[in-house]
């Protein structure tokens, strides 16, 4: 029999439901605590109280900032970054300006991120959108997003297609290892989840994190 791999440790439990209330956000936590997930994923207006939660205990809190366009302003950014992080973010997952790499704008694209890496002093996960990119438009944003400092790729923000195998594979390719790649969007069975963690992810985004460990405990009885 094939070797289960244990989830838990790549799982970032989201909950990015515009509509979750303080109570979705304490059964995200609660929920996070006991799977000993990575991290929760919340929007920044639950970042706060997610901290108080899971102060002391392993999972980190991380939140979206540009969410889930990307296309704000990097001065809007930065100050959602900034204030996500002094109410107590971890992590910061940061959606790319699409329009501006598919322009060409490079040196505008660095600037954006670049500024969250160095001002905020948290692990920054660039969220690339690989749905909507072409090949060579995946390899330039992560090579801009590796120059500007970024903890991890991640995939996709989950609202126009999710991850792939294929994906992960050139994500994988091109950063050789050097960051983290996260796979996000479309992961709802544990068949998919060691595909991916197999192909190069080393985060998996998901809102199903408990149906996934769930499976994982009957494939393993």
């Amino acid at each position: 029999m094939e070797q289960l791999i244990n989830l838990a440790p790549f799982i970032d439990h989201s909950l990015l439901d515009p509509c979750a209330t303080p109570d979705m956000i304490l059964q995200c936590c609660e929920e996070a605590d006991r799977y000993h997930f990575a991290a929760v994923c919340v929007y920044p207006s639950a970042v706060h109280q997610a901290a108080q939660l899971l102060h002391g205990k392993q999972p980190k809190v991380c939140t979206v900032i540009g969410f889930p366009t990307g296309a704000t302003t990097s001065s809007t950014k930065l100050y959602e970054a900034q204030e996500a992080v002094d109410k107590g973010a971890d992590e910061l997952d940061v959606v790319i300006n699409l329009g501006w790499l598919k322009a060409g704008k490079k040196e505008e694209v660095y600037q954006d991120i670049a500024q969250i890496c160095e001002e905020s002093d948290r692990p920054v996960k660039a969220i690339l959108e690989t749905s909507l990119l072409t090949p060579d438009e995946i390899q330039l944003a992560a090579a801009i997003c590796l120059d500007a400092g970024v903890a991890f790729l991640k995939t996709s923000t989950g609202w126009r297609g999710g991850a792939t195998v294929a994906d992960i594979r050139l994500l994988q390719e091109i950063t050789g290892g050097a960051v983290g790649i996260k796979a996000s969007g479309g992961i709802k069975t544990y068949a998919q989840a060691a595909e991916l963690i197999t192909a190069g992810a080393t985060r998996l985004g998901t809102s199903r994190g408990v149906d996934l460990m769930e499976e994982l405990k009957e494939l393993s009885s």
